[in-house]
Order: structure tokens, then sequence, then C-alpha cells
């Protein structure tokens, strides 16, 4: 039978303790990673920039290859020729042509079916989606659009709005200079570009009334 003295059976004791916050901190940042919440938005900026720069170059080469069912838009701020860089740009894949021959305004309210998320990320290979107007499937007779001033909006968001019809149905790729910038909206981090699904239903001029949505009714026709 081996016994120890006190002080011998102490050291060891206060060594064992000592080394309890090294496996408390490996065994949280163990369980932090296995979760994904470390790094879902780990050098999210940098991710950010080189997704929008690459899907810019790709969507230029279907432009002028004659792809109609995309197009490089400047934000409303900017002229063609003042839009210089990528981050200039919205990018838009068309959907569904609408009927209607106008577009919205800035100073309008539009009323719009949309889906908004993040670029893909670890734990969400289609990208976050942090907000919608609409749940489960995609069905006008369901769904109820919501109403907004375009002057509210982020200036990626607007730019997508004036440029649409009645009847568009667009996927709109915001970089995140044209979306919440360096700062963080609710459950959307800093520095993100947006990616939307939306749908123009109506828009109305300034001292236009907005009637009252029927989740049934189907509106088609611009305002003059």
């Amino acid at each position: 039978m081996i016994s120890y003295s006190f002080p011998h059976t102490f050291a060891r004791w206060r060594s064992l303790m000592a080394l309890i916050p090294f496996f408390v901190g490996a065994m949280m940042m163990s369980c932090s990673e296995s979760s994904g919440e470390v790094d879902e938005y780990a050098d999210w900026q940098n991710k950010n920039t080189e997704w929008f720069t690459n899907l810019y170059n790709s969507v230029r080469q279907k432009v002028a290859s004659g792809d109609n069912s995309w197009k490089i838009l400047p934000v409303f701020l900017l002229n063609e020729t003042a839009a210089t860089k990528a981050e200039d740009h919205i990018l838009v894949h068309v959907v569904n042509e609408g009927v209607g021959s106008g577009c919205p305004l800035y100073t309008d309210t539009v009323r719009v079916h949309y889906r908004g998320r993040l670029i893909p990320s670890p734990s969400y290979a289609e990208g976050l989606v942090f907000d919608q107007s609409w749940s489960g499937d995609y069905n006008l007779a369901l769904m109820t659009p919501v109403k907004f001033g375009v002057a509210a909006l982020t200036s990626g968001f607007s730019t997508a709005v004036m440029n649409m019809h009645i009847g568009d149905r667009w996927e709109v790729y915001i970089p995140y200079a044209l979306g919440y910038g360096s700062a963080k909206s609710g459950s959307i981090p800093a520095y993100s570009a947006l990616v939307f699904d939306i749908t123009m239903m109506a828009y109305y001029h300034p001292g236009a009334p907005v009637p009252a949505w029927k989740a049934n009714e189907s509106f088609w026709e611009p305002e003059d």
C-alpha cells in the first residue's frame, strides 16, 4: 500500500487544480466550434467582398454573351460613368417579367413580396434567411405584399425596385456597401452582401391613396 505525505498530496492537488481552467477553456472552445457559432461569420468582410466580386465578374460575362436574364444596374445615386467599381452596382437575375410599363420613383410607395438572406456560411448552405414577407410556398394567391416607402430602403434595395415593373420577380444581389455597410442590423452582421427575392406588386405616387391589400387580389397595372 502506497501512502503520501500531506505536502506531497497537496502539491499534486494544486497542480491538477491549475490545469482546470485550461481544460474548461478547451471544452468551451470545442463546443463553440462544433456549433459553428465562432466561425459562422469569420473574416466576413473579405468573404462577402470576394463573393460579390466573383459573382459580378461572372454576370458581366453572362451579359456580354447575350444572356438577357441577367442585369447589372448602377446604384441610383451614380450614373454609368461614375459607377466604376463592382460595389457600385447591384446584380439582378430575372425570374419573371411583368407586364407593367412604368417603374416606381424614389418618392413613391411600393407593395412588394420579398425574402432576404445572407451569402452561404458554414451552417447555412443557401444563406441565412433574415427576413421575409411570406411563409411557406411562394403562392401569390395566398400572399400579402408589404408596403415600403422607396426612400426608406437601403440604396441597393431602392435601386432594384426603382427599375422593376409590376409583375417582375427578381433575385437581387446587393454588395454590403449598398446594404448596411459596416453596421450590424438585427440578425444581419456588418459587411453583409444581401440576396433578395423581390416581386413588385404595385406602386403609388405621393398623395395617392394606398389601399388595403387582399391576399387573393391580383394587381398587374402600373400607377399613372
